[in-house]
């Protein structure tokens, strides 16, 4: 059970970590200023999963009081970044209409 749960959560750090690469460099070459915001934001959105997937790989599997709290920094950057990332793509999506 917990190695099924530990494989499911690095095939989501590494196929978001895979996205987010993709929108990063998709939001660098873009010229349309509203197209690259909103880039920008889907590489935020998924980002923040790929450090939420991270901190709970830290947290939940053989976790010590240091692992907890380095999980718990990347938890709060994780969703920071997914927060960011929604924000911004809000604000962009409305630019484009």
């Amino acid at each position: 059970m917990v190695i099924g749960l530990q494989v499911v959560f690095y095939i989501i750090v590494v196929l978001s970590a895979f996205v987010s690469v993709y929108y990063s460099i998709k939001s660098r070459r873009e010229q349309d200023p509203t197209k690259c915001g909103l880039l920008g934001a889907k590489m935020n959105i998924s980002l923040g999963i790929t450090l939420i997937f991270i901190a709970c790989l830290v947290m939940l599997f053989k976790g010590s009081s240091v692992r907890i709290a380095i999980g718990a920094v990347f938890l709060v950057i994780g969703f920071f970044n997914g927060f960011a990332g929604i924000r911004n793509y809000a604000l962009f999506s409305s630019r484009k209409r």
